[in-house]
């Protein structure tokens, strides 16, 4: 008896995405959020521990799909609610200053603390 085969692809099917999205500042940086992503962001102030709420206020844009808001710099009254996930270091950079003919080689190596979190609202 012969087998059948499956020839249709085995791929996973992407779950359809919220059109709504918000540009924040933090960290010195602008960063494009949308529910459900996962951020690497620069270290945050305070302590924080897994699952503690993470409010971001400095919010420049915000579009739900119809609408754009832009603000001037900020958007008075909007938030962008966040879980807090981990904090740790990344990986190490390699630092070398040298300078040929005079002996002079210095080596040095530096890891940047990050906080990682998880959108969960956009207000």
């Amino acid at each position: 008896m012969p087998k059948t085969i499956d020839t249709t692809p085995k791929t996973k099917k992407a779950l359809p995405k919220s059109k709504e999205f918000a540009v924040i500042f933090t960290g010195g940086k602008q960063y494009k959020v949308a529910v459900g992503d996962v951020l690497k962001i620069e270290k945050l102030d305070g302590e924080f521990k897994v699952g503690d709420k993470v409010v971001f206020d400095k919010v420049l844009l915000v579009d739900n799909g119809t609408d754009t808001t832009i603000g001037t710099p900020y958007i008075a009254k909007a938030t962008v609610e966040s879980l807090f996930q981990k904090a740790g270091k990344g990986k190490t950079i390699k630092v070398v200053k040298y300078k040929q003919k005079s002996r002079y080689l210095k080596k040095n190596g530096h890891r940047q603390p990050f906080v990682e979190v998880k959108i969960s609202a956009i207000k």
